[in-house]
This record gives C-alpha cells, structure tokens and sequence, in this order.
C-alpha cells in the first residue's frame, strides 16, 4: 500500500520589533526590527520559522521578498517539496523555510534539535553585546554585563570618536585585566585602508581576543592583507553575507582568516553555515555562531542548532532582550549562559 504523504498549507505573519534603545553600529541607527514567521501545518501540528533581514545587509531582495513568501506557500501548500530555485536570492526566506519544516518534524514545539540543551539540563556560553553609543551609554552596559556575570563581552566599535573607544578599553583594562574578562570587537566594516592598520596596532595593546570584520567587505585583497599582517586575530562576518563570484573554500583559502562568524538566517541556513563549518575545519579556522536580531523564535533554533555542534565555544546569543515586544519564550540567560527551561510556555505570534 502506497503511503500516502499528509497535505500541507502555509502561511507567513509579518512581524516588527520595538527595540528598547537606537541600536548603533557603524551602519546606523536602528528603532525597528522588520520580519516574517512562516508557518506551515500538517493535520496535526504547525511548525514555525523565522525569516529575519537586517536592511542595508542582508542580499536578500526586498522588494520582491512578500511576494516570494506568498509564492513559497503556495509552492508548498500545492504538495511540491523540492525547494523554490528563486530562493537562491533569499537566504532569509531560506533559513525560515528550514526552521519551519524541522520544527513541524518534531510536533510543532519549537523543539527543533533536542538535546540537553532543549531538555534544561545544559546551557550555552554566551558574549555581552556592547552597544555602540556615548561613552557613558557603554560604560552603563559593559557595568550591568560585568555584574551579571559574564566572562566575555563584545564591543561594537567605529561609529564612535575612535579615541573615546581606546579610552573605554583602557578603562576595562584597568579594571579588568586579560586573564579575567575576554574583550572581541566587532568594527562592521567601520575602518579603511589609510587607518585599519593604525587603529588595529592600538587596539592590540589592550588583549583583544578578535576583531570582527575590520574593513568594508568586498575588499578581497585588502582584507587578506589585513589578515596576515594584523596584532589582533581577524574574524570574518559581513564577509561571508555576500561572496559575489567567489566560492566559499576559495575565499577561506585567499583570505586566511582566524575566525568565521556565521548567522543562519543571514547565510541561508543550518545547511549553508554547517557547510562552512566543514570548511573551516578543513583549513584550521575557528568559528562561532551569532544571532542576528531574530525575535525569540529565531534565537531559539539557532541556539539549539549550535548546541550539536559546540557546547564550549562562547556564541553570541545575547539577543533576546533588545526588544520590547519579543514573543515571550523559555530562554533565559545567567551568568553568562543562555539556557532553556522547558517548564516554561512559549507567547503567541
């Protein structure tokens, strides 16, 4: 008897995110937060995903990006399971498309990957985000990480006087010596060729861990250049959000990076960054794992996705509460760790 598969229907709710403060980088200032969940539903369950873009990164074609969603329930809720090819232009769509499909595989609980994680039974080493701002503004954030218990923060910088960032880590180093709180950058592409390697030398005397995308990405030569000649060991971010005609082992292998950052719903997915992964491995590269301003639901499948693959590294998680209006969930973060307490229920959409 021929097993017959169950019929599927799809649906996407768009969503906007309140944040509780102008989240600075060096891209801007951001007051709002614009993304869709996707749902599709069996006869039984409903598994939600999240289709996250950050305007001004993501490549995603925003313009066309309500009608490919409405385009992709319709391809699904027709029965057809091979992937839309036009998905290629919307790694967003793709990652919530796969976040949908593995939670409905699993009963629709937002279990997408169980684990002990999932289970409460271990949690996640997590950085504290260091939002770019006045120096004041910074000094009340790293204070409020620094008693809540993190061992490892991460600043923002280049959208700031650059003095008064060496400053704030002159300041965290008299306090807070090397041995005692792991200091990472993140430029976001804020420096150029006629100064990266100027502010990089004084950056290096305060024991950074990383730098995160030094200059603009795009920039091949330079950032290899970067890489090789830098005090500070380089990670690469908005690198790996845009390739352009390059493939991904040969930029690994022109650039030489230290470290790669990879967010999911920015690369098109758990597949696409374990593919990275892979890479890195292959080349002796590092990696971690952040979030990219996903609300709670998109926070909670990447968190259980790196569980299975480090449950040592510091990821950057530390997400969740930037927000006023995020979907209440059972995450929760502690002393540096971001943990999930499957007593706790999950808010509506």
């Amino acid at each position: 008897m021929a097993i017959v598969k169950p019929m599927l229907k799809a649906s996407y709710k768009k969503y906007q995110l309140q944040f509780k403060f102008n989240a600075l980088t060096s891209r801007g200032g951001m007051n709002v937060k614009n993304g869709y969940y996707l749902l599709i539903s069996d006869e039984q369950y409903t598994g939600v995903g999240e289709c996250s873009f950050i305007e001004g990164l993501s490549i995603d074609d925003l313009a066309n990006y309500e009608a490919t969603l409405q385009l992709l329930c319709e391809h699904i809720t027709s029965g057809h399971a091979e992937p839309l090819p036009a998905l290629d232009r919307f790694p967003s769509i793709k990652a919530g498309w796969e976040m949908a499909k593995k939670d409905l595989e699993n009963g629709g609980v937002k279990i997408l990957y169980p684990s002990a994680f999932t289970h409460g039974k271990a949690q996640i080493p997590i950085n504290g985000l260091i939002w770019m701002g006045n120096r004041a503004f910074m000094l009340q954030q790293l204070t409020q990480k620094l008693e809540d218990g993190f061992k490892c923060i991460k600043l923002k910088v280049g959208a700031i006087n650059f003095e008064e960032e060496v400053m704030l880590l002159d300041f965290i180093r008299q306090k807070f010596p090397q041995d005692v709180i792991e200091i990472r950058l993140d430029a976001n592409g804020a420096f150029n060729a006629s100064d990266v390697f100027a502010k990089l030398d004084t950056l290096s005397k305060f024991g950074i861990h990383s730098i995160e995308q030094p200059v603009r990405q795009g920039q091949l030569e330079l950032m290899a250049q970067v890489c090789n000649a830098s005090p500070i060991p380089i990670a690469l971010d908005e690198e790996l959000i845009d390739l352009h005609d390059i493939k991904k082992d040969e930029l690994i292998r022109f650039i030489k990076p230290d470290y790669l950052i990879l967010k999911p719903t920015l690369l098109g997915g758990f597949e696409s960054c374990n593919e990275w992964i892979n890479l890195a491995a292959e080349k002796n590269v590092a990696w971690w794992a952040t979030s990219a301003l996903e609300s709670n639901i998109g926070l909670n499948a990447i968190a259980q996705w790196i569980f299975t693959k480090s449950e040592t590294v510091v990821q950057g998680l530390g997400t969740g509460g930037l927000y006023t209006n995020n979907v209440s969930s059972p995450l929760f973060i502690s002393k540096g760790y971001l943990g999930y307490n499957p007593l706790m229920p999950w808010g509506g959409l």
